[in-house]
Formats: C-alpha cells, structure tokens, sequence
C-alpha cells in the first residue's frame, strides 16, 4: 500500500471527485483531504491510498493535469524529517 500526496487541491473538491478521478487508475483504499475546521472546504491537499502499481499509474497519469480549474501535483508521501516539537 502507498500513500500517494495530493497538492493543488481546488476547494471544491470532496472525496467523491477525488475517488472518480483516482479510480481511473485502480482501486482507492482511502482518502483523507485536509479541510477547513469553519468552512469545511478542501484546504488545498489530500492524501489517498492505493496498491504500489496502482498508484504509480496515478502519479504518471494525474501530475500536472488539470482538475476543476487547477494543475494538480501527485507525488509519492514523503516522511517529515528533522519536524516535531522543541523541548
């Protein structure tokens, strides 16, 4: 399983255009977009889960196309490193 990195999110998307979009590629296991606590619209990035080849294929089939008025980056997630809390 990969977690693949959404960025360029329009804030109107939601987890059913975002499935419709990925499914493309192959099965979705799970998404989880960053929305704002008040609004509740997208913040502008999403995480989505899918198989290694699956994901892939989404990555050379949706980086940089566009996606309801924006050009989407799609990326491997990459661990934060060196971040946390300083005591």
């Amino acid at each position: 399983m990969k977690k693949l990195f959404v960025g360029h999110l329009p804030p109107t998307a939601t987890e059913q255009s975002l499935q419709t979009l990925f499914s493309e590629f192959g099965t979705v296991r799970s998404i989880d977009i960053a929305k704002d606590l008040f609004s509740g619209q997208c913040k502008g990035f999403a995480f989505i889960e899918m198989e290694g080849h699956e994901a892939r294929a989404a990555i050379a089939g949706l980086n940089g196309k566009s996606f309801e008025g924006s050009t989407l980056a799609v990326k491997f997630e990459q661990p934060r490193s060196g971040r946390g809390r300083r005591r």
